[in-house]
C-alpha cells in the first residue's frame, strides 16, 4: 500500500520501530488482538518512542491518506486496535508510569497497561480505578470511562482524569485539564478516541491499604436467582467501600471446585472490600453465610492481585461479542429473566456479570462527562466468548440475552463493553445533546474524522 520511498522518508524522521509484514514472526506477534475474530493485517506498524514520534506517524496518515487505527492494550472488543491495508500506531513503547507521592498523582505515558500502572502506584500505597484485567491499555479504559472495582468509593478512571497530553490529527500537542482546553478534557471523560492520541495521561491517586479484602465466593447456579435477590438487597444497603458483582460461569477444573462442579455451571460472588480487614469481615458475613457454598476464597490480599483475579478468566485468542447496559431496575422479573438466558448460555467461556453502581459513580451530575447514566444502581454484561467457529450461534445468543433484558434497561453505558457501534447507538448512548457537544469538538480537533475507527462520532461535515 505505501510507496517505498514513503517508507524511506518516514524512517529518516521516525525513532521507533517500523513493522511490516516482512519482519516474519515478529509483525505476527505484533498485530495479534484480544479478540480473535479480528484476524487483521495492517500494512505497517508504527511504534512511537515520543509525542514527536506520534505527530509524525499522524502526519504520515494524513498525507498518504492511509486508514488509521491506534492500539494500545489491543483489547478493544470491536477490533478497533487494528485496520487491514492500512496504518496502526502502536503505543506500547511508550509505557513509563511516575509517582508524585507528596502530590498523589501518576503520569502514565499512553502505551502504559493497568499492571503495569498498578505495580508502580502500589510501590507507594496508592492507586487510582483502574481496569478488571491486567493486559488491558489504559488509554482505550480511561477514554471509554474506566469502571472498576474501586469505582464505587472513586469513581470512574476518568473522574479521576486530571490533565492529558494529546496529539490532534494536524499534529499539533495540545495539554486538556480542567483549566486549560477545558471542552477537550471534557470530551476526553468518555468521548473516545475520537480527538487525538493521548501520550500521556495524569491521574489522581487514592491511598489503598497494604491488603485490601477480597475475592469470590462460589456457588452452584441452581441457587442463582435467590444468590441475586440477596445480593441486590444486600448492595442496595452496602457502604461504598464495598464493591464487585455477581458472574455466571462454568466452573473451571481448579483444586477448589469439587470434582463433580467442575466444568458445570455455577454462580460466584465476587467481592472487593476497600475498608480495615475486621470490618470487611463483619459487613461481609450476610454474603458469606448464604446458601451452601463450594467455595469461599474471600481472603486479605494485595491489590495488585485482586487487579489480575480475572486474568485467568480472560485470555487471549478466544472469539468475543459483548452487549451491556444500565439497568433501571433490577426486580425479581429481571433477575428470573437474566437467570434463565444464562442457562442458555451456548459455551463455557461465556460469562454474564452484574455490577453494582452508586457511590461516586453517582456523585458526577449527568453531563459532566459525557457518560450519562450515572444514576443507575446496575449493569449487566454480557460476555460471549468461545473458541470454535460457530460464530452464528453464539453472536445469536448475547443477541437473544439483550432483547430479552431490554425491558429493564436505561441505555447510556460505555461503549467499550459493546461489540458493534452504529451511529445511531453512539448517539443513543450518549443522548443527542452530549452528542452534538461532541460532534463540535470533533469539528475543532478532527473535521476530517481521521480518527474513525472508535465509537465514532462523525464530524458535521461528514
Amino acid at each position: 500500500m505505501f510507496d517505498i520511498n514513503a517508507i524511506r522518508g518516514l524512517r529518516s524522521r521516525f525513532r521507533g520501530e517500523l513493522i511490516t509484514k516482512e519482519d516474519g514472526a515478529r509483525y505476527e506477534s505484533t498485530r495479534e488482538l484480544f479478540n480473535a475474530m479480528f484476524d487483521r493485517r495492517p500494512a505497517l506498524i508504527l511504534q512511537p518512542l515520543d509525542a514527536a514520534d506520534v505527530a509524525t506517524a499522524i502526519g504520515f496518515a494524513r498525507e498518504t491518506g492511509a486508514p488509521l487505527a491506534v492500539r494500545c492494550g489491543g483489547h478493544s472488543v470491536a477490533g478497533y486496535s487494528s485496520v487491514d491495508n492500512g496504518l496502526v500506531i502502536d503505543m506500547r513503547a511508550m509505557n513509563r508510569v511516575t509517582v508524585d507521592v507528596g502530590a498523589r498523582r501518576a503520569r502514565a505515558q499512553g502505551g502504559a497497561n493497568w499492571g503495569e500502572f498498578d505495580r508502580e502506584t502500589t510501590k507507594y500505597g496508592l492507586a487510582t480505578t483502574g481496569g478488571r484485567v491486567t493486559t488491558t491499555g489504559i488509554a482505550g479504559l480511561t477514554l471509554g470511562s474506566g469502571s472498576g472495582w474501586l469505582d464505587r468509593l472513586r469513581g470512574f478512571t476518568c473522574d479521576n482524569l486530571i490533565s492529558a497530553e494529546v496529539v490532534t490529527a494536524d499534529g499539533r500537542s495540545v495539554r486538556a485539564s480542567r483549566e486549560e482546553n477545558s471542552d477537550l478534557h471534557w470530551g476526553l471523560c468518555g468521548g473516545g478516541g475520537n480527538f487525538g492520541i493521548v501520550t500521556e495521561f495524569e491521574y489522581q491517586l487514592h491511598p489503598i491499604e497494604p491488603l485490601v479484602f477480597g475475592g469470590m465466593i462460589v456457588h452452584r447456579r441452581e441457587n442463582a436467582a435467590e444468590l441475586l435477590r440477596l445480593y441486590r438487597d444486600f448492595m442496595d444497603a452496602a457502604p461504598r467501600e464495598l464493591s464487585g458483582g455477581v458472574v455466571f460461569i462454568t466452573a473451571p477444573p481448579a483444586p477448589f471446585i469439587p470434582p463433580d462442579l467442575q466444568g458445570k455451571p455455577a454462580v460466584a460472588v465476587i467481592v472487593t472490600w476497600f475498608g480495615d480487614i475486621a470490618s470487611g469481615e463483619r459487613a461481609l458475613k450476610p454474603l458469606r453465610e448464604f446458601g451452601e457454598p463450594v467455595a469461599d476464597l474471600i481472603q486479605p490480599m494485595p491489590y495488585v492481585a485482586l487487579q489480575s483475579m480475572l486474568d485467568a478468566g480472560n485470555e487471549w485468542g478466544r472469539r468475543q461479542y459483548w452487549r451491556s447496559e444500565n439497568l433501571t431496575e433490577f426486580s425479581d422479573a429481571a433477575i428470573e429473566r437474566l437467570v434463565a438466558q444464562a442457562n442458555l448460555a451456548t459455551s463455557p467461556f461465556t460469562q454474564i456479570i452484574v455490577v453494582p453502581l452508586g457511590g461516586a459513580v453517582a456523585e458526577v451530575p449527568e453531563g459532566g462527562t459525557p457518560l450519562g447514566g450515572r444514576s443507575a444502581r446496575w449493569q449487566y454484561h454480557c460476555y460471549g466468548g468461545w473458541a470454535d467457529d460457530n460464530d452464528a450461534k453464539h453472536i445469536e445468543w448475547v443477541r437473544e440475552t439483550e432483547r430479552a433484558l431490554k425491558p429493564y434497561t436505561a441505555g447510556h453505558i460505555s461503549l467499550n463493553f459493546v461489540s458493534e457501534a452504529s451511529n445511531d447507538r453512539v448517539r443513543a448512548a450518549f443522548g443527542e445533546a452530549t452528542y452534538q457537544r461532541l460532534v463540535a469538538l470533533k469539528d475543532q480537533y478532527d473535521p476530517t474524522n481521521l480518527f474513525r475507527l472508535n465509537q465514532n462520532v462523525l464530524p458535521s461535515t461528514r
